[in-house]
């Protein structure tokens, strides 16, 4: 008799239970919409990120409009440092143009494993470190901070030097970027339409007056084909930052906007170093000379909690030091449009832990002075990134 109670009392309890109810659709799509949020956010930490091409510093090899798709894993994805952000925002909430992380919490950051290291000579998208010279640049998370995309020149340990442009690492000639551009000055004794300039692949053209022009960025390749023009005059120039002037930079000319400081070292874009790229575990010399070049990035990047420099001396929570070892590897970027590239040339080294991936292809490009028919450049679609 009990078991039979039992048996009763089983099946009443289970027929009595009422079917849960259903999800409303809205229900639904709020779900699937955090799913999609929370899948999309993991991606894009540690395996893809979107990026599109804001400037023409590596005009050429990458245009303006390029939309690319960044690999996190091939130099290990970064823990992020601040967790209080809005899903899927960088620095600022779209439309709403309003901040879009507190920095109330701050976390260590640390890389994963990735598949190898920054390699010389690829295109490499990275946090913008800041720049000395301009109060505030370097305020943001180190994982909020402006994205750039930059070809690495050179890498933890190389010495750099540029002669009249040509890029040189530990004494040795650097292999120049298929598509490399640098500016120049045209003159002519007749008016060059800007059709001729268009049909010969070079579209940056600004006319200084009377058969003159200024080409902000062009492939060696390009002006080999405009110089068949008879009676054309073709020089390497750049603009001068302060008079706006077209000039040639002389060994031993100082730029005033040069890294580490124009003031006391005569370098400029087209003719710089030698400098060697901080590796970690390479130990300076402390002296007037090295705190130049790398004083700002130990102040600033090193962790140290108490580094100052006073004069000529580093000090270290309050003890001065002779030698220095450092932290961290650092990387050497340039743009492959190197006249309209502001790039380590102008702010210094990248920290590895400002680097975040490789640009892997592009999967659109638009080109916003085209018409809503030509704007898509077909042609770049799903183009590997070089």
């Amino acid at each position: 008799m009990k078991k039979l109670a039992f048996k009763k009392s089983f099946w009443n309890s289970n027929k009595d239970k009422k079917d849960p109810k259903p999800r409303s659709k809205t229900r639904e799509w709020i779900d699937a919409l955090k799913f999609a949020v929370i899948v999309a956010t993991i991606l894009k930490w540690g395996l893809l990120s979107a990026f599109t091409i804001p400037t023409p510093s590596m005009e050429g090899s990458l245009l303006v409009g390029d939309y690319l798709f960044v690999s996190k894993i091939h130099y290990g994805p970064r823990t992020p440092v601040t967790p209080l952000q809005v899903p899927l925002t960088h620095q600022k909430i779209p439309i709403l143009n309003i901040t879009s992380y507190l920095d109330w919490i701050q976390l260590p950051s640390f890389r994963l494993p990735g598949f190898r290291d920054v390699k010389r000579n690829e295109p490499v998208v990275f946090n913008y470190p800041g720049n000395p010279s301009i109060p505030g640049e370097e305020d943001h998370p180190v994982d909020l901070k402006t994205y750039y995309v930059k070809r690495c020149v050179a890498i933890p340990g190389d010495v750099l030097e540029i002669k009249d442009m040509q890029l040189y690492i530990n004494g040795e000639v650097s292999p120049n970027p298929t598509f490399m551009q640098i500016s120049y000055k045209v003159t002519s004794k007749l008016s060059i339409n800007k059709r001729v300039f268009m049909r010969n692949g070079i579209w940056d053209v600004n006319n200084l007056g009377v058969n003159t022009y200024y080409i902000k960025g062009a492939m060696a390749q390009d002006i080999e084909k405009l110089s068949s023009i008879p009676d054309i005059v073709i020089e390497k120039m750049s603009i001068h930052p302060l008079t706006g002037a077209l000039t040639t930079w002389a060994p031993g000319e100082r730029q005033v906007s040069i890294y580490p400081d124009a003031t006391n070292l005569s370098w400029n874009e087209d003719n710089y170093g030698p400098l060697m790229i901080p590796a970690k575990g390479s130990t300076i010399e402390i002296n007037p000379e090295n705190i130049l070049k790398y004083g700002f990035f130990i102040q600033n990047y090193e962790g140290l909690e108490n580094a100052t420099i006073d004069g000529q001396t580093l000090s270290i929570d309050g003890q001065a030091v002779s030698q220095y070892t450092f932290n961290q590897d650092y990387y050497f970027m340039m743009g492959d449009n190197r006249h309209n590239s502001i790039d380590s040339r102008f702010w210094g080294f990248v920290p590895e832990d400002h680097i975040m991936g490789k640009p892997m292809f592009v999967w659109m490009s638009i080109d916003k002075n085209e018409s809503w028919i030509k704007r898509i450049r077909w042609s770049r679609l799903f183009k590997i990134i070089e």
